[in-house]
């Protein structure tokens, strides 16, 4: 976190909680009712800045359907936040995930061991950017709870030189000449344990990554209606789902469902469109790749 002692201390983040004193004296059970109390801050900061939060979703979704990358910048708990949202996008929509890069102050050992100095270094935030060869056709989006992260802002600003678009989500307000084109403001508040921002401030960015991803992978066909038809087959539950996905959206009963997500090599969003059209796995491939992937589309076409 950059700036003096007194811009520190100033944020909201930082603040002192008044409604949480003498944590230590009080019962687990008590302990407990009061953070969910605070909680109810997380959901309110997040309903206010949905209109901003779609923004990001629109500039992530067509940057990756015009080729280009997701990319995701943090330090501490923001950076170890997008790297669990950047993972989960393989199996739950059988994205390839080098297409979201997280950059994260430390390195990747950084997930698992604190290595909270390295985000005090803007220079290494344009390295890590120049790193993996940005581009225009990327979007970045920078997380930091204080709005301040030397590592982040050094990340956004080499990105912006580099031509791509770019978004962050912060906990505190930040400047005019903040270096990214959409900011998702999430006034959570002072934390129940004083500039404890891996709580309300890291539940709310949880929140907004949830929507940032689901909603680019919903505006780019990975979904239809509210079903994860592109989930990835890695085990027996997941097989499992996929058969009952085409059973029910396919209309087949479980037999014929099961059959065809062996033709289709698993992929249940294919087998779908196989046993509602009675195309042969080549033919409902093209047509599914002619829809750009969109398995409402594919379904309707002729």
């Amino acid at each position: 976190m950059s700036g003096t002692s007194e811009e520190i201390s100033g944020l909201r983040t930082e603040a002192v909680n008044p409604r949480t004193h003498d944590l230590e004296r009080l019962s687990g059970a008590e302990l407990a009712a009061l953070v969910f109390d605070e909680d109810r801050a997380v959901q309110r900061a997040c309903a206010a800045a949905a209109a901003d939060v779609g923004r990001l979703i629109e500039a992530a979704a067509s940057a990756l359907q015009m080729g280009g990358r997701l990319v995701y910048v943090g330090a501490g708990t923001s950076g170890r936040l997008a790297m669990l949202d950047a993972v989960e996008l393989g199996p739950t929509f059988d994205f390839d995930i080098d297409r979201v890069p997280v950059l994260l102050a430390g390195g990747r050992d950084a997930v698992f061991r604190s290595r909270e100095g390295a985000e005090d270094r803007a220079m290494d935030g344009g390295r890590a950017i120049d790193g993996i060869g940005i581009a225009p056709l990327d979007f970045v989006v920078g997380i930091s709870a204080s709005g301040r992260t030397p590592f982040t802002l050094g990340a956004l600003a080499t990105a912006r030189r580099r031509g791509s678009r770019t978004g962050a989500i912060v906990c505190n307000a930040v400047g005019d000449d903040f270096p990214a084109e959409i900011v998702v403001h999430l006034d959570t508040g002072p934390e129940v344990l004083a500039g404890s921002t891996r709580m309300k401030a890291g539940s709310a960015t949880k929140m907004v990554l949830n929507a940032l991803s689901l909603g680019a992978m919903a505006r780019i066909g990975k979904v239809h209606g509210n079903r994860m038809v592109d989930v990835r087959v890695t085990s027996e539950k997941l097989l499992h789902r996929a058969r009952g996905l085409v059973a029910e959206l396919g209309e087949v009963d479980a037999d014929e469902a099961a059959r065809l997500v062996e033709i289709a090599g698993g992929r249940a969003k294919l087998a779908i469109l196989m046993a509602r059209s009675g195309l042969e796995r080549e033919a409902a491939e093209a047509r599914l790749e002619a829809a750009g992937g969109i398995l409402s589309m594919a379904l309707n076409a002729t």
